[in-house]
């Protein structure tokens, strides 16, 4: 073909066939409906609001800008009315005669930069009106445009045509009339109506009300008369986005009623930020730290997440891409003007904008519990009670942030021996020895065990803090956590233990003379013990216990393999390495016991105490209980 020959065509519409596929395929719950047409309607009275700013008349007496909505169950009908900027002929052909064509995206282009800002307009697509039809085989619009004189009624059955009329109506404004399916007569009941602006617009500006039926004259338990009550219409919905004004504006009273109402939760909240961010990318946070752990908290499935709005109108629930999985006890709700959500916004499609204000978010959480640790210290206990053990998966899941979530972190430890995680890193360090280069801490099964562990007795001795760590993710974390102010971490149950300039030279002479004393002991140990142990050797971190184990440098600790086995994966074994204290009166025996298979048996049943003490198990308990019951018996010989 010639460049003479080409021509440039439009794209041909199947119109029925698009309407409908858009109708049935674009919402997947039904009650959006109401949401679209609400939020359409509340458009409607914010563009006349911003006319009469400059033109007063067009309000006509009635500047109440409201929107009401209203059932027929015996016609099996929906009303949804505004007396909003209404409809011209040419508009109604414009807005509901051309699909994806949004009044509203039109109306704002026009406005100036700081309208724009002031605006509470809504409409982004030009879709949501269709949405009518998941519900009614029929819709019936009535409209009148502000200062015009005539009406006009547009009517369709969703399938690609529709009729216009001029009409007489009596007040400007839109009234749209939804003709329900047979099958979708629920949405006909007030009560059903009435919750579904609770949940979707509760929070649009303009005050969506609902006919409140007369309560008549009646007659009290005592006789009395209780007068009767007339009928009006009622505002439903808070008609405020509480989020949206000023934080000076806002008390503590009301900042804790709308937590009730975001988080379902009755307890008031422990602390919370309310923030506006401008710039790159604009959004609305309020965040609360709640006081309780909900009882599924646990569940990794568990559907968390800040409640999303987009331009003050209800989106989702639980949006879960807004806040890393280590904060998902946060409550409370995100408004964006600038999210990708498809058109239907029912999907949120996680891109440079949800990381960015992901990012924004867990940095504002963040501080929030560091200024509640630094100026709160006992409403943080409380919340680190509740919530210590989710924070601990923070470093693995959240580099960026290790630093901010180690200052965050609360431990156990042998300054004060109490269970009670009320240690912070910062106070450990404070606390330091001098020549101290690592910080020391011990993970056992629960703190009783880690509290008595064999490992801590050089450094009790040496009066050197250890932190004790018993919480099933303890090990876990310490595997991303490697250290803090510049401190590596350091477990006493792993590697050689070396104090350095902590030991002193009298401590060492003494060390190698009592291991002169049992010189040989460790061949004959690693003769009898065959397999069961990586290595036996002498150590000086006991002092009142005979023998211990310890993992090497590069092998998984058993910690983690008890760990691993427990959520039903493979852990290769790692053999420990047992460590004898020389100063100890049963290593002495042993090294004069001349009995090779009592010397054999001692052998065993001392690596099985030291397995015991550490792992808090044996892979073959009746084994032990053998051997120690034969010594036993021939010592009471």
């Amino acid at each position: 073909m010639t460049a003479a020959q080409k021509e440039t065509l439009g794209f041909q519409t199947e119109v029925k066939q698009l309407l409908n596929l858009m109708i049935h395929s674009l919402y997947s719950n039904k009650e959006i409906f109401l949401r679209e047409l609400v939020s359409n309607a509340s458009d409607a009275a914010d563009k006349l609001r911003f006319l009469a700013l400059s033109n007063g008349e067009l309000y006509q007496g009635d500047a109440d800008l409201r929107v009401r909505i209203s059932a027929d169950k015996e016609k099996n009908t929906v009303t949804i009315s505004d007396n909003g900027i209404g409809m011209t002929r040419d508009e109604v052909i414009s807005s509901l005669g051309t699909i994806a064509k949004s009044g509203t995206a039109e109306f704002f282009k026009n406005l100036t930069g700081d309208q724009s800002k002031d605006s509470q307009l809504i409409g982004q697509f030009g879709v949501g009106f269709y949405s009518a039809f998941i519900v009614a085989d029929l819709v019936t619009v009535r409209t009148r445009k502000a200062g015009e004189e005539k009406g006009v009624e547009w009517q369709s059955q969703g399938e690609g045509e529709y009729t216009l009329e001029e009409i007489e109506k009596a007040g400007r404004g839109t009234e749209i009339t939804l003709h329900l399916r047979e099958d979708e007569k629920e949405f006909a009941d007030e009560w059903r109506l009435r919750s579904i602006v609770t949940k979707y617009s509760d929070h649009i500006s303009t005050p969506v009300q609902m006919y409140k039926a007369e309560v008549p004259e009646s007659e009290g338990e005592d006789g009395e008369k209780i007068p009767a009550v007339p009928g009006e219409w009622e505002s439903i919905n808070r008609a405020t986005a509480m989020w949206t004004r000023d934080k000076s504006e806002l008390s503590d009273e009301e900042y804790k009623e709308f937590y009730k109402h975001v988080s379902h939760d009755w307890e008031d909240p422990l602390s919370w930020a309310h923030n506006k961010v401008e710039g790159k990318t604009e959004y609305t946070s309020l965040l609360y730290i709640p006081k309780k752990a909900p009882f599924d908290l646990w569940n990794r499935d568990r559907q968390s997440g800040l409640k999303l709005y987009v331009q003050r109108v209800f989106v989702m629930d639980d949006a879960e891409q807004f806040m890393p999985s280590y904060l998902r006890f946060v409550k409370g709700l995100l408004d964006s003007n600038d999210l990708p959500l498809n058109v239907s916004r029912e999907i949120l499609q996680d891109n440079k904008v949800t990381q960015a204000i992901r990012k924004g978010c867990t940095s504002r959480t963040l501080k929030l519990l560091e200024r509640m640790a630094k100026n709160k210290a006992d409403d943080y206990q409380v919340f680190w009670n509740e919530f210590g053990q989710v924070i601990k998966e923070g470093p693995a899941e959240d580099a960026a942030n290790k630093e901010a979530i180690a200052k965050l972190l609360r431990f156990s430890s042998t300054h004060t021996d109490e269970e009670a995680q009320n240690v912070s890193l910062e106070q450990y360090v404070e606390r330091m020895n001098e020549g101290q280069d690592a910080i020391y801490y011990v993970v056992a099964d629960s703190f009783t065990a880690a509290k008595s562990s064999p490992h801590l007795e050089i450094f009790r001795k040496k009066g050197i803090e250890v932190l004790l760590m018993s919480d099933r993710v303890d090990e876990w974390m310490m595997s991303h956590l490697t250290e803090f102010a510049e401190k590596p971490f350091k477990s006493i149950t792993r590697g050689d233990l070396d104090l350095g300039s902590l030991d002193d030279e009298e401590t060492k002479k003494a060390q190698e003379e009592s291991e002169k004393e049992v010189a040989g002991l460790v061949e004959r140990i690693k003769t009898a013990l065959g397999d069961n142990v990586k290595d036996v050797r002498f150590t000086h971190r006991l002092t009142d216990s005979p023998a211990c184990v310890v993992a090497d440098d590069n092998d998984m600790s058993s910690q983690m393999q008890k760990l691993m086995e427990s959520v039903g994966q493979a852990a290769p074994e790692a053999k420990p390495i047992f460590e004898l204290n020389p100063e100890h009166q049963l290593v002495k025996h042993l090294n004069v016991e001349q009995d090779e298979d009592k010397f054999a048996q001692w052998s065993h049943v001392l690596l099985d105490q030291a397995l015991l003490a550490e792992r808090g198990t044996l892979k073959d308990p009746a084994g032990f209980v053998t051997r120690l019951n034969k010594l036993m018996l021939d010592l009471s010989k």
